[in-house]
């Protein structure tokens, strides 16, 4: 029996779509986009944040690699970077700089974001019964009781493209409300926390010697009233710095070379300053503020329709400085295939409703931890720390104290970003008892650096910091 799913969005949560539709028997897989996807590991329009920081985390990878096998290694051989957060990570946080230890943790791959899309796409491509169309999806057809397929909109004018099965992956630009609406479906809440943050990304040349320099990060502060500022300097691919500065409403990064430099170097450390003032610039300073934190309680909904699935930004989408969005999406890519095969196919009854559900809860955890963080900004729009928000923050600011040189701390804190565990790891007895007890080490005066790193450091700064 001929069966067809019709994703939206080939970005990286439509593609893993598709892999896991393909890989459960469905005959045809037509993923939509408007843009006119590169044929290479190239910037499109259609990704906002694309010029800027993403990584990889531990949790993430691991679901990419269920749906897609190897996609790690083929990430790796076209110039990724394995980051141990133990060992390769220099991170100054709101209480400190965290010290590095020669045990084993958890692993994120670094490169540019333009790669992962392109190493999934040319993964998932190779499945016969995978194709992408350039086409905008304008509507869903069929009814509030079943989805029957897309409404498509071409140069001949627009068109109904009957599916099994739609899944709308069309990230944060999503029409996913508007849709429902047209099919009958209304009162889908929607909220919105906004901490204004704005992105500004440059690449450098990696200097000579330079090539092992740990990825450094001057974390934001929350906790002090004022606007947040960061910056964090990446290892990617082609021997390049992504150098990405992040402030909130108040505290925003300027688009000027001058002023990007000086943004970096008036941190509470000056070490990316110091590091990128003796590097070569190969890019121009390219400034996005699509960052809010945007939830659709889709999955809260009292009627949902068959045949419909939405995944990845189109539910719920972060603020980017947490390093959480291509791990939310494979978490739910991987939910979908999973019900796929406990189904027996895209059409039993109750499939999308469970999707959707499933899909939820890493949308949930995600935004707990970036919300729980962005309303302590003061200029936050859309939301105020609660009791139950400043007891997490108290307690949070209690583990990471500890973590500066406490390995049980650091391992929990490890683990939660890294994704492979939930929030509530930090509430494991060990955890609780490293938090209560405190750092048995002294708090570190600089960023903990090898000599090797620390001549690698004086001789690019050329500031005087």
């Amino acid at each position: 029996m001929s069966r067809r799913a019709v994703v939206v969005g080939a970005g990286l949560a439509g593609m893993l779509a598709a892999a896991v539709l393909a890989d459960a028997g469905v005959t045809e897989v037509v993923v939509l986009d408007r843009d006119e996807l590169p044929d290479g590991p190239r910037q499109r329009r259609g990704l906002p944040q694309g010029r800027h920081a993403h990584l990889l985390m531990t949790g993430g990878l691991t679901a990419m690699e269920e749906i897609v096998p190897g996609v790690g290694k083929r990430l790796l051989a076209a110039g990724a970077h394995e980051i141990s957060l133990s060992s390769d990570v220099l991170a100054r946080s709101p209480e400190g700089w965290l010290r590095r230890w020669r045990r084993e943790g958890p692993v994120m791959l670094t490169c540019t974001r333009a790669l992962v899309d392109w190493t999934v796409r040319a993964a998932v491509l190779e499945h016969p019964r995978v194709e992408v169309r350039r086409a905008a999806a304008v509507g869903l057809t069929g009814s509030a009781g079943r989805v029957r397929g897309v409404r498509v909109s071409g140069p001949d004018g627009e068109a109904d493209l009957d599916a099994d099965l739609v899944v709308d992956a069309s990230g944060r630009g999503t029409r996913i409300v508007t849709w429902l609406e047209g099919l009958g479906l209304s009162g889908v809440r929607t909220r919105t926390v906004d901490s204004g943050l704005v992105n500004a990304s440059r690449v450098y040349r990696v200097p000579a010697g330079a090539e092992r320099f740990p990825l450094t990060i001057v974390q934001a502060d929350p906790y002090v009233s004022r606007p947040g500022r960061s910056a964090m300097v990446m290892p990617v691919e082609g021997d390049r710095w992504l150098v990405s500065c992040g402030g909130t409403r108040g505290g925003e990064p300027p688009a000027d070379a001058e002023g990007f430099l000086r943004y970096t170097l008036d941190l509470p450390d000056p070490i990316v300053g110091r590091l990128i003032s003796g590097a070569e610039p190969l890019t121009d300073v390219h400034l996005s503020r699509s960052t809010s934190n945007v939830r659709h309680y889709l999955d809260k909904a009292p009627h949902w329709p068959e045949g419909l699935v939405v995944l990845g930004d189109a539910l719920g989408t972060f603020n980017p400085a947490y390093g959480q969005g291509m791990s939310v999406a494979a978490f739910g890519a991987r939910v979908l295939g999973r019900e796929l095969e406990r189904a027996g196919g895209p059409d039993a009854p109750g499939l999308a409703r469970r999707v959707l559900r499933g899909a939820a809860r890493p949308v949930d955890a995600a935004w707990a931890m970036a919300v729980g963080q962005d309303v302590l900004y003061p200029a936050t729009r859309g939301g105020r720390p609660g009791i139950a928000d400043r007891a997490v923050t108290a307690y949070t600011r209690r583990m990471t104290r500890a973590a500066a040189g406490s390995f049980a701390a650091a391992s929990a804190i490890w683990d939660v970003t890294s994704m492979r565990t939930p929030p509530t790891r930090m509430f494991h007895p060990a955890a609780v008892l490293a938090a209560l007890t405190g750092s048995p080490l002294p708090a570190l005066s600089g960023p903990p650096l090898t000599p090797a790193e620390r001549e690698v450091l004086d001789g690019l700064d050329r500031t005087g910091a």
